[in-house]
């Protein structure tokens, strides 16, 4: 099983403005920088708490169907399949028909049901299945908690930015920031 992402979020949860203004910057020297501690701090929130923050497209691919046909998306929250593609043994595709399936987007992890699951051909990753997750496509979409953690990662590694290395940046995590993300962490039992 294999899971990334084929199309990347068009924006980032916190504008550069907003982060200039909770650090208190005034000059525009750092921006770049910045900007690069944004996308860091959306990627460690994300892998936390395995949440898409802004709308972004997911594979997941499979060998074989699970027992019982019930495959999880680990993503959330999960607002589409987009499609479902079984692979032959000559890396030929065939997409099933979307009435072989239904998505259960309101669980964590989202379910996805396979009525009929054709063996694929292929004995490797010959199951893709893609989907978009994410709460919208704008900043505003995203929980208020999850930009705060990120600017808390923003402020926290500006701050340590000359204590080390340039391979060392990001260094740390602050002591708040699993406070912030505990709610949206996934639990297993």
């Amino acid at each position: 099983m294999a899971l990334f992402r084929t199309v990347p979020p068009g924006a980032e949860p916190l504008t550069l403005a907003d982060c200039k203004a909770h650090l208190r910057i005034a000059h525009e020297s750092e921006d770049e920088l910045l900007s690069g501690l944004i996308r860091a701090a959306r990627e460690e929130v994300e892998m936390q708490t395995g949440v898409a923050m802004i709308d972004q497209d997911w594979r997941l691919a499979l060998d074989a169907w699970p027992a019982g046909g019930i495959v999880t998306l680990a993503r959330h929250p999960v607002k589409q399949v987009l499609s479902v593609t079984l692979h032959g043994a000559d890396g030929e595709a065939a997409a099933m028909d979307p009435s072989g399936y239904r998505l259960d987007g309101l669980s964590r992890p989202a379910r996805l049901w396979v009525e009929t699951r054709p063996a694929p051909g292929a004995p490797l990753n010959g199951i893709e299945i893609d989907f978009r997750a994410g709460f919208g496509e704008a900043g505003t979409d995203v929980p208020d908690l999850l930009k705060r953690a990120m600017l808390l990662l923003v402020a926290h590694w500006y701050e340590f930015r000359a204590a080390w290395g340039p391979d060392d940046r990001p260094v740390s995590v602050p002591d708040g920031f699993r406070r912030l993300t505990d709610g949206w962490r996934a639990r297993r039992l």
